[in-house]
């Protein structure tokens, strides 16, 4: 592994690989195995270019000419490429060729701007960068232009479309001239740099390798019972790490099933492509989860092939968890994870209120959790505290950022994830919240994962999200941000009293309540509670 990222210590890496968790294979070779497997079976379709439909022999054949064109193009294993591309077809075919020579996608959200893509290409060294030429209306090659004037090392820009002064990524692939030599890649490798959640400043980059991830996606697939006939639906950005690999699109294209993705995620795209394509699993964010849950209920379209509705990035509320079941007539999958490594998932089997309260529990035997308090001493079992973990596919170490590292792990190797949570007898955890979302009232502290919870049980609320807002008194206040159902009407004061009237402390009613249409979202569509701190907002409603 590359020295710029921390690996694991060689008794763990002994150990990972006699349990069977590493198995010494790559995404290139794990493609072409698939191809052999399934040559004529579908592998990705592509619903806003033309309605392509590759196999896995054309994705295959695709990745090993475009490999052979970025390898004249002076591209090698362990250079960096940023992959800035929508849901479409070529996002596939790129990464796979980057696998194929051993060089590193570095993920990026079709959200990002000239801060983060010039960030991540001067940061990385990047000496390529991919875009779309269009997408929602904005031009990535203006974007790409004001880029190379930052990155000295970016030699190329390639576009998926018209390219402008650029390349076009069309006229990149060559013929090979013979199978890949030497000097690909190992399982133990890098295979891509992916973002962290970036809540704080420009997102840090997240290394992975080949023997991880593809464990990740392995232990994901037997937990949500993929198989070569499952169809999952690419709903959020494709680059993210929940559609990517919990089960996710690679998870699907490692068990030989079919790839459908989706231009946009609003309800009147994505459920016709579920009803034309037979999609039995999908992955939404909570706030998209409650969206297509409204939808539902008139949609003119038959769902009845989703099977399973994996829903993460963000914390699922029990009021929020008891609507999406019935109202899309499937099983519920709560998923709890990070790009850094662990992923909880609910399992299919788990009774109705464990799926409904909890997040899961780790995909492996071992996935070491531990849960602390400040002083990082192990808590009461069943108490709320901060959850270290470590494991086969959890990361030692960010890319380049040893200053980041020292914070961020244990001196033995624990990650400390910054969400709170506690576990049940079961081993299931139940997350309370960020540490960093702990609203801190006059030294009353304030989870706002509870006090969401209890808003979303009002008939006319559609959303909340709690945040604090300064106060030169108390330090922090209470701010809800609220979104009603349609035609629903509802006064700041009259859900004051609710949330009152339901038993939590005082302390914990909102201090005020703020009506909105939409809330800020952060390019894969979680909510930004970083950006509603930072809202002008009006006067507090009476």
């Amino acid at each position: 592994m590359s020295v710029d990222a921390p690996t694991w210590p060689a008794d763990f890496a002994a150990r990972y690989r006699a349990a069977g968790y590493w198995q010494g294979e790559t995404f290139g070779q794990m493609l072409r195995a698939r191809a052999v497997q399934y040559p004529d079976r579908v592998a990705v379709v592509d619903p806003a270019g033309a309605g392509r439909r590759w196999t896995y022999a054309e994705l295959d054949r695709r990745a090993d000419r475009l490999a052979a064109g970025l390898r004249d193009s002076g591209i090698g294993r362990g250079d960096r490429v940023v992959v800035q591309l929508p849901n479409v077809a070529e996002f596939f075919e790129v990464v796979f060729a980057l696998f194929r020579i051993g060089a590193l996608p570095v993920f990026a959200l079709p959200a990002h701007r000239e801060v983060e893509i010039g960030y991540f290409c001067s940061f990385s060294e990047a000496v390529a960068y991919v875009i779309a030429d269009h997408h929602e209306g904005f031009d990535y090659r203006g974007l790409a232009a004001k880029v190379k004037e930052q990155a000295p090392t970016l030699r190329h820009v390639f576009v998926v479309g018209e390219p402008g002064e650029h390349t076009a990524l069309s006229a990149v692939p060559r013929e090979p001239a013979g199978p890949a030599g030497p000097d690909g890649p190992q399982a133990s490798d890098l295979a891509f740099l992916q973002l962290s959640g970036g809540s704080t400043g420009v997102p840090k980059l997240i290394p992975r390798t080949h023997d991880d991830y593809l464990y990740s996606l392995r232990g994901s697939n037997e937990i949500c019972a993929v198989d070569e006939d499952s169809v999952y639906l690419v709903v959020l950005p494709a680059a993210h790490n929940f559609p990517l690999s919990s089960p996710g699109s690679l998870g699907i294209l490692c068990a030989g099933g079919r790839v459908v993705l989706c231009p946009a995620p609003a309800p009147e795209t994505a459920f016709p492509l579920i009803e034309g394509e037979g999609v039995t699993i999908t992955g939404l964010v909570p706030p998209l989860a409650l969206v297509w849950t409204e939808a539902a209920r008139s949609a003119p379209h038959d769902l009845s092939s989703l099977d399973v509705l994996l829903v993460g990035g963000a914390k699922l509320s029990e009021a929020a968890a008891r609507r999406v079941g019935p109202a899309l007539d499937c099983t519920l999958q709560q998923v709890f994870g990070m790009a850094e490594g662990l992923v909880n998932y609910t399992r299919l089997d788990d009774d109705e209120e464990t799926i409904l309260t909890t997040q899961g529990r780790p995909i492996s035997p071992d996935d070491e959790i531990r849960i602390v308090d400040d002083e990082d001493e192990d808590v009461t079992p069943g108490e709320p505290g901060h959850l270290l973990t470590r494991g086969p596919y959890t990361i030692r170490g960010y890319w380049r950022a040893p200053e980041h590292n020292e914070r961020s792990f244990t001196r033995d190797g624990f990650y400390r994830t910054g969400d709170i949570a506690r576990a049940t007898p079961s081993g299931h955890l139940v997350v309370e919240g960020r540490a960093k979302d702990q609203i801190n009232r006059g030294g009353e502290k304030i989870a706002a994962e509870e006090v969401e919870n209890v808003i979303l049980g009002h008939p006319a609320v559609h959303d909340v999200s709690v945040v604090s807002v300064p106060d030169d008194y108390l330090g922090e206040r209470t701010c809800a941000y609220v979104i009603l159902r349609e035609a629903a009407e509802l006064r700041p004061a009259a859900l004051r009293r609710f949330v009152r009237e339901r038993g939590l402390a005082a302390y914990k009613v909102p201090d005020r309540v703020e009506f909105v249409d939409v809330f800020p979202h952060t390019g894969v569509g979680k909510v930004s509670k970083k950006d509603l701190r930072t809202t002008v907002t009006r006067p507090a409603h009476p």
